[in-house]
């Protein structure tokens, strides 16, 4: 089993598209919004957003 290692936005996106691909939208839209706040771009950022359909499911404390 290979490691994976989240060190850059591409590898949440590309988690994230993996999700996505085997049903699994809720994970992928989380790892998709990871990956747009580790964005520095912000247009990139918003890409990334409107890439995965749906509203962001996280819960602001």
């Amino acid at each position: 089993m290979a490691l994976l290692n989240f060190n850059r936005p591409a590898d949440y996106l590309d988690a994230a598209r993996e999700m996505a691909e085997t049903g699994r939208p809720t994970l992928a839209r989380l790892l998709a919004e990871e990956a747009a706040d580790r964005t520095t771009d912000p247009t990139e950022a918003a890409r990334i957003r409107d890439e995965f359909t749906g509203a962001s499911l996280r819960q602001e404390s």
